[in-house]
């Protein structure tokens, strides 16, 4: 895993060699273990390494034998011995052992269509000196960035990520309204916005080529959900996909260094760690994050799980303070508002990680989106079942047991409940009806908006946007289907593989690896009938049938408990137990929120005392807590002041130096 940038312009001057080691400079936490620039006539690439495979021989930028071809890459492509040896079968000789120059004689023998070739996590860009044109392509469900901007002069900039293109001289901040209305409602932008207006971001799936006359993005993949085959039995479905986990997991060990894993306590993370013990003979350390606060801890069951598999466990317990200390380098490190503070403890497991030597960890991420896990699909499904009779008064009862760790929704009266979940008819036809509950609570945080900000956004539907991007097919898929493909492609690369995910650990220069989202296993699971996905309200039905064999039965029987963390008290904590940082105090602030002219002063100060007071315990109010505090960093991280280098490495502005002490 790598960081990457480069430039690319067509007026016949050269791209800047100072520019390139400016923008690879701002990353060295993506490749602390070398540094390298190629540059052109009309393209300059540069690349931050991470070795992992191919550790003498995989330094880049990297070229084919004649030199017409270039590549700066980030990522892994898993199954690259078998498109070595299919390449060298065909001619190809190869100088490395890497997969970088798998990807460049791949590209030479298949062209744009070797993307399809590959199974892995990736975002890379090839120079064609001959043709003067640049190829760059992202992996299919987003898990490695890519972002891109043009320049008033007309240079084509691109990264691994944002802090790299602002340090061109020709790349400036300044935060997109439209971009803070989606994430205020879906929990992430839209690609190709980000939160900065004119900075796009490559859709995960998408391949862009630019030469001097076009610059076209194509889509190369998107998750189908189109019915399979509907004569096979539980047995064989359940049989071909622990086959396909088995090897997904076997080809994520593939590496020069050693593999660790995450292990939250859940039976995702749990099976990857059992398929690592029984199906290799890697050592094997595990880690996990455990709170201090018992409403979030699952350490327990962490422990379980250790204790079966006789793994070498790290556990980092995590309190209020230790959130709050870090949640300025989260953002600086996430680049874009989040609405919860649950990425903050990854990034102090990361370090963890890395201070025990490790840069490779597989995780159990995908699971839930690909199997059908999440409880966004369980209570959509007795919504819809809710939905045929609406004054039903059995019927509501269920969604009261769908959230034991919320007291509030199971208080509230059956009216309310039906206001909250939108069952009536016209809900029940959106083709985002799975969603509409959970994007009308987010929204909550838009009436902290300044009056500027709101005449922006007035009159735009988020939703409406987002339907004119639907697959033609997207009405016939099952309604379970349809729930599953808006999670995939939207929730899932724009927050938990950004925020949670590869941000977290390349800040700390460790690899997240993914078996559940293998290409094999997301297209054989979208294949999937929906039965075998929540059987009745058992979610991971499949899942939960194979892992049987391999994890304690406590895991398969205890209550669905998501990822969360403390997110007001990280900030404030208790009247008991108060907590204060000078970064919150100062950014919250009734001048630094008008000076930032995004949020409305008088608003958020109501919003702060009653945090003071103990008193911000409901989602909506914790939500527009963290989104206008992580908003208000972006800015001052990103657009109130350009950020400086100390001693080679990127670092805060200067004020938001000052004020994380």
């Amino acid at each position: 895993m790598c960081g990457i940038c480069g430039i690319v312009r067509f007026d016949g001057l050269r791209p800047n060699d100072h520019s390139l080691h400016a923008m690879i400079s701002r990353v060295p936490h993506r490749g602390p273990d070398a540094q390298g620039i190629w540059s052109g006539d009309a393209c300059g690439l540069a690349h931050a390494r991470l070795s992992i495979i191919d550790l003498a021989g995989g330094a880049q930028p990297l070229s084919n034998e004649d030199g017409t071809l270039w590549i700066t890459f980030n990522g892994e492509i898993f199954n690259y011995r078998e498109l070595h040896a299919e390449l060298e079968a065909r001619g190809h000789r190869f100088a490395t052992r890497s997969d970088t120059e798998v990807i460049v004689h791949a590209f030479e023998e298949w062209g744009e269509g070797c993307v399809e070739r590959f199974n892995g996590q990736w975002a890379f860009s090839i120079w064609d000196t001959r043709l003067q044109r640049l190829f760059a392509s992202r992996d299919r469900l987003g898990v490695r960035p890519f972002f891109y901007t043009k320049t008033a002069s007309g240079e084509f900039v691109f990264a691994s990520e944002i802090k790299s293109l602002l340090a061109h001289p020709g790349v400036r901040a300044e935060i997109d309204p439209l971009a803070l209305d989606e994430i205020f409602t879906t929990w992430a932008t839209v690609p190709p916005r980000t939160i900065f207006r004119g900075i796009h971001e490559l859709p995960p799936g998408c391949s862009l080529l630019l030469d001097r006359s076009r610059e076209v993005v194509r889509d190369y993949w998107n998750i189908d959900y189109s019915a399979g085959d509907s004569s096979r039995g539980e047995d064989d479905y359940a049989d071909e996909l622990l086959e396909l986990l088995i090897d997904a997991t076997q080809l994520r060990l593939r590496a020069d260094v050693p593999v660790g894993a995450y292990l939250s306590g859940g039976l995702d993370s749990s099976l990857t760690t059992a398929l690592i013990r029984h199906f290799t003979d890697a050592p094997l350390k595990t880690f996990s994050v455990a709170f201090e606060d018992a409403e979030f801890d699952e350490s327990r069951y962490q422990r379980e799980v250790v204790e079966r598999l006789g793994t070498e466990h790290h556990e980092l317990r995590v309190t209020n303070a230790d959130i709050g200390r870090a949640f300025p380098e989260v953002i600086r490190h996430a680049e874009r508002p989040i609405l919860r503070t649950a990425p903050a403890p990854l990034f102090l497991l990361s370090r963890l990680v890395r201070e025990q030597g490790y840069k490779v960890v597989i995780t159990g991420e995908g699971a839930d989106e690909m199997l059908g896990g999440y409880d966004i699909f369980k209570e959509a499904k007795v919504r819809r079942f809710w939905a045929r009779q609406p004054e039903s008064k059995l019927r509501p009862q269920l969604l009261r047991q769908l959230y034991p760790y919320m007291p509030g929704i199971r208080s509230q009266p059956d009216a309310y409940l039906q206001a909250f979940f939108r069952v009536r008819s016209e809900d029940a036809a959106s083709p985002f009806f799975s969603h509409l509950p959970r994007w009308e609570l987010t929204s909550w945080i838009k009436q902290f908006l300044s009056a500027d900000v709101k005449a922006e956004i007035a009159g735009r539907d988020v939703a409406d946007e987002m339907a004119s991007r639907l697959p033609a097919a997207f009405g016939d898929w099952p309604a379970f289907c349809r729930s599953q493909y808006i999670e995939t492609k939207y929730l899932l690369p724009g927050y938990i593989l950004s925020s949670q995910g590869d941000r977290m650990a390349m800040a700390h220069s460790v690899e997240g690896r993914f078996p559940f989202l293998d290409v094999r296993v997301a297209e054989f699971a979208a294949k999937l009938p929906p039965r075998l996905k929540m059987k009745g309200l058992d979610e991971k039905y499949l899942l939960k049938r194979i892992a049987k064999s391999f994890v304690p039965e406590s895991i398969l029987a205890r209550p669905k408990q998501p990822y969360r963390a403390p997110d007001a008290r990280s900030f404030f904590g208790t009247p008991e137990s108060p907590l204060s940082f000078d970064y919150v105090d100062e950014l919250l602030s009734p001048e630094r929120i008008r000076e930032a002219a995004l949020f409305d002063p008088l608003a958020v100060s109501r919003l702060v005392e009653k945090a003071r007071k103990g008193k911000v315990t409901s989602a909506r109010d914790n939500m527009a807590l963290v989104g206008i505090l992580s908003t208000q960093l972006v800015v001052d991280q990103f657009v109130e002041t350009r950020s400086v280098k100390v001693k080679g490495f990127d670092a805060m502005p200067q004020r938001a130096q000052r004020i994380a002490k």
